[in-house]
């Protein structure tokens, strides 16, 4: 199969959808991988290195849409690449298309099909291609916390950790999956003092075994919230419905008793944030103020690490690009209804349920997009 890896151009977006290393992969299975010019250049991997793995060079994201049929990604495309998307296309990449309606229409006029890395499963119900980042996103969260903490940035001029005789700054973490947990790590190391929310007793218990008493758990119910987030320094939001919008833990109301110059982080913001003061924002300016509340609610995170990020993502999903490349979608999705559950839109229509059901939309089942097998899928 021709597969094309064209270059991020999301604001500060640095991640690069296949390594050299995963060139070298596709093409040594008979593979041919097109790579725009620069694509690798934010993990400081050159195109140099790209032809020595057998990829061809492309100057420009139009060459290595028209000539590819895989094209392997690593954010939800802009506007300008969804107008080169034709129906020819197989798109693998993030999508978080629930709060989006102007890239589901664009990829429903498109006619390609659209596979979502967020909404693939495995055997025990988790995200595997989700997970990677979720793990990168959670311990930013707490980075970027303690940054906005910092007076200069607008925050209450809190150290997370405190010192001796000086108590340290307080963090709720709103969910216990993998996002929080990550973040409760980080920021237990740190020396903070750290509350987690979660509505479900099993992973209040497993946390709790994981990092023992210093960790506080708490039955998240509207009440417990409010009293923890108002008595918070900083709260990260890590909430995640599959493939559905983020539901709007921290009101308005909330976000306004709270103390100035706390901090929100909302890491649910690319399926449209758990507060309900949350609006996107980028790396380049990733902060905003409301009721004197510092909110961060970057949309890609892991984008300010590309290096870690990368590797990471890529050992996670490279044997599904090998398995797309080698057996054609439907041969893949027929085989395999844990990757089928990633298709989120094929032909015109909406084969992922939460994403139709959130934006009024019909819903198709995928499996009615797999028809029989053909040559050259």
């Amino acid at each position: 199969m021709k597969v094309g890896l064209p270059k991020e151009i999301k604001s500060q977006e640095y991640r690069v959808g296949l390594t050299p290393e995963g060139v070298s992969e596709l093409v040594n299975r008979g593979h041919e991988v097109f790579v725009q010019t620069l694509a690798g250049a934010g993990i400081d991997a050159t195109d140099d290195a790209y032809e020595q793995a057998g990829a061809k060079i492309l100057p420009d994201a139009d060459s290595v849409f028209s000539r590819a049929r895989l094209i392997v990604k690593v954010k939800e495309p802009q506007a300008q690449e969804r107008a080169r998307l034709t129906p020819e296309h197989i798109l693998f990449t993030y999508l978080h298309l629930a709060p989006d309606q102007a890239q589901t229409r664009d990829l429903i006029d498109s006619g390609a099909t659209c596979i979502a890395y967020e909404t693939i499963t495995d055997d025990h119900g988790r995200l595997p291609l989700l997970r990677p980042m979720s793990q990168v996103a959670g311990r930013l969260s707490v980075q970027a916390g303690a940054q906005s903490l910092e007076h200069k940035h607008g925050g209450r001029g809190l150290l997370l950790g405190g010192v001796p005789g000086v108590p340290p700054a307080k963090i709720a973490v709103l969910g216990g999956g993998v996002v929080g947990e990550n973040a409760i790590l980080i920021a237990l190391g740190m020396g903070a003092e750290v509350t987690v929310l979660d509505r479900n007793p099993d992973v209040l218990e497993r946390l709790s075994q994981r990092f023992g008493p210093i960790l506080k758990t708490v039955f998240s119910t509207r009440d417990s919230l409010e009293k923890v987030v108002l008595e918070s320094d900083l709260v990260i939001g890590a909430v995640l419905v599959t493939g559905a919008g983020a539901p709007k833990l921290v009101t308005r109301e909330m976000v306004s008793g709270m103390k100035k110059g706390s901090v929100l982080v909302d890491v649910a913001i690319d399926q449209g944030g758990c507060f309900e003061t949350s609006e996107p924002t980028t790396h380049a300016d990733p902060t905003f103020k409301v009721d004197g509340v510092v909110h961060y609610c970057v949309a890609n995170m892991p984008g300010a690490v590309p290096r870690t990020a990368t590797l990471a993502l890529t050992n996670a999903t490279l044997p599904y690009i090998i398995r797309l490349a080698d057996e054609g979608w439907r041969e893949a999705l027929r085989a395999d209804p844990l990757l089928r559950q990633g298709l989120n839109v094929a032909a015109g229509r909406i084969t992922c349920r939460p994403v139709a059901r959130s934006q009024g939309l019909e819903w198709s089942d995928p499996r009615s997009m797999l028809g029989n097998p053909t040559a050259n899928e």
